[in-house]
């Protein structure tokens, strides 16, 4: 069997979506792998987590935010797809129409129910191998979120803790309780 490309990727995805099936797609060595939809909970999480850097990021323009949708083609050839991605300014003057091909310095994985920890911390891994600057892991079963970086040993956060990421966002602060989707009561109906 011979390795896909990012060109077989594509053409995939294509058939798919005229079949009206709607996949994420990554390419893990010559491997094309479907990552399902993720649980709610994972989901909102990344959509607060988008939504906090976000309002960081762009008025300082410092920067451009991804969600899970944004492919990355990384020098080893693979295109993944992180839950949230961050690229410097300087790294990406402009989005194009199409996978950015270049590693994000910020990379956000967040554990969804079904999935394993260890592939998890694995893809982490091979992020920073490739030149992200720091790394996230969310673990919304732990209500955990813990920092990678490539010359430090991974730093657990909980809920009274508060995340910084000082090498790409002076001065902006993430305290952890404000990750966790919030229950309503039914006073707020």
């Amino acid at each position: 069997m011979s390795l896909m490309t990012i060109k077989d990727l594509e053409q995939v995805q294509k058939s798919l979506s005229e079949a009206g099936l709607d996949y994420q797609l990554e390419l893990v060595e010559g491997k094309i792998e479907i990552m399902g939809p993720s649980d709610i909970v994972s989901s909102e999480i990344g959509v607060i987590f988008s939504r906090l850097l976000g309002n960081w990021v762009y008025p300082r323009r410092l920067g451009r935010v991804f969600d899970s949708a944004g492919g990355f083609i990384l020098p080893d050839t693979n295109l993944k797809a992180p839950d949230v991605a961050f690229v410097r300014a300087s790294r990406l003057r402009q989005s194009v129409r199409y996978f950015a091909e270049l590693v994000p310095d910020l990379v956000v994985e967040i554990k969804s129910q079904s999935d394993r920890i260890n592939l998890i911390k694995k893809k982490i891994k091979k992020f920073l191998e490739l030149g992200s600057q720091v790394a996230i892991l969310i673990d919304p079963d732990l209500l955990t979120v813990t920092v990678y970086r490539s010359t430090e040993e991974p730093i657990v956060l909980g809920n009274e803790d508060i995340l910084t990421i000082s090498e790409l966002f002076p001065g902006w602060e993430l305290p952890i309780a404000e990750l966790w989707p919030p229950v309503f009561s039914e006073d707020e109906d």
